[in-house]
């Protein structure tokens, strides 16, 4: 299988976007280490894709559909550029497909977030929200992508998905105990 890939690409940070499974996205310093990030995910990515009634296997290659010049969104840390594939009119069972694969990202994050503790292990330098304030965040920032006009629904969906899943992600990187 090779998974399709969007890489949108700004001055300090680099995001790889699985544009087929909306959520499944990473970032890092470089497009080849923004890919080997994404695939690292994979695994924690397969189970929201099973609750969707999706498959996600590792991929045997990666295609890069598109390079996309990322700008201060991107170097802040969210995908901001919608792809030319996100463009195109939804038919309604691509549509569905997507919708199906956000409702499930946003059931993993509310069942995560319900089970993760209070208080969330800080940061290195001790910064960090615990996890009530993660979910207002959350839910804040979806209400705000719900009132955006001009987004392609496409990348709306693979936005809010992202959203959802980098914040999933942080609670359970965050609810381990730091090691002795």
């Amino acid at each position: 299988m090779a998974l399709r890939v969007v890489l949108e690409i700004g001055t300090r940070r680099v995001f790889a976007s699985a544009i087929d499974y909306p959520g499944w996205a990473r970032s890092a310093k470089s497009p080849d280490a923004a890919v080997a990030a994404l695939l690292d995910y994979q695994p924690r990515y397969a189970p929201i894709a099973a609750a969707a009634d999706e498959v996600v296997d590792a991929p045997d290659e990666v295609d890069v559909i598109e390079r996309l010049t990322g700008n201060a969104t991107t170097d802040f840390g969210a995908p901001a550029i919608a792809c030319a594939a996100e463009a195109v009119d939804l038919g309604p069972g691509d549509l569905a497909r997507l919708q199906r694969l956000l409702a499930a990202c946003r059931a993993r994050f509310d069942a995560v977030a319900s089970a993760a503790p209070a208080e969330l292990r800080k940061g290195p330098r001790g910064g960090g929200r615990d996890t009530d304030a993660v979910v207002r965040h959350v839910d804040e920032v979806e209400a705000a992508y719900r009132r955006k006009r001009g987004w392609p629904e496409a990348y709306a969906i693979r936005r809010t998905a992202w959203h959802l899943t980098d914040h999933l992600w942080e609670i359970e990187d965050r609810s381990i105990p730091a090691s002795p």
